[in-house]
């Protein structure tokens, strides 16, 4: 599969770097290619790396979201993977919450797109290591359209998650304060190498 990540942070170089492991073909859309920070990862601008890819993964900052999918092009019929929490600039709290959430405001901004809410619930070190022994983290995933939401879980299978239908796209509002939680034990004394996970009995 062929895969833009749009941005190259943390989180956008981690699931690079798995998504390559495991077979896919991988690209970066960044605004400015010839930046030398980005130097190693040959990147292209947001519009060409989108052309190139089938499933485009959003891994910007919340306040630059908008502009890299104005950016983008048309993202119509795209699989568009949001992994954002729209955090307020002090980390104190999320700046949608509750009544709407960063993939619902995403999907407005790209029509026609299918949005999916995946990989925002933990942090890029799980992200490029999430390996926890015999258990597996979990990672919640919503959407709309459910074709979508099947070759995204897949994608999070396939990089080391326990990938489990968290229903449509609104429950956005649900995972992004979950993320939060993390954020706010990972920052308090726990540590980033911590990971939720979902028991099942059997």
């Amino acid at each position: 599969m062929r895969i833009a990540i749009i941005g190259a942070g943390n989180v956008g170089t981690a699931l690079g770097k798995q998504f390559v492991k495991t077979g896919h073909e991988v690209v970066y859309g960044v605004k400015d290619p010839a930046g030398p920070k980005y130097k190693a990862l040959k990147p292209r601008t947001v519009k060409d790396a989108v052309s190139f890819a089938d499933v485009v993964v959003l891994a910007t900052p919340w306040p630059a979201t908008e502009a890299a999918i104005r950016s983008a092009g048309s993202l119509a019929e795209k699989i568009v993977v949001d992994c954002i929490n729209p955090l307020k600039p002090d980390l104190s709290g999320l700046a949608l919450g509750h009544t709407d959430s960063a993939a619902e405001q995403i999907a407005r901004w790209a029509p026609g797109a299918k949005v999916v809410k995946a990989f925002n619930q933990t942090g890029a070190d799980n992200m490029a290591n999430p390996s926890y022994g015999a258990q597996k983290p979990v990672m919640f995933v919503a959407a709309d359209d459910a074709g979508a939401k099947q070759t995204v879980m897949q994608l999070v299978s396939g990089v080391g998650f326990d990938a489990v239908d968290a229903g449509p796209l609104a429950n956005a509002r649900l995972l992004e304060p979950l993320a939060m939680l993390w954020i706010y034990l990972a920052f308090h004394g726990l540590g980033r190498n911590i990971a939720f996970a979902l028991l099942k009995r059997s």
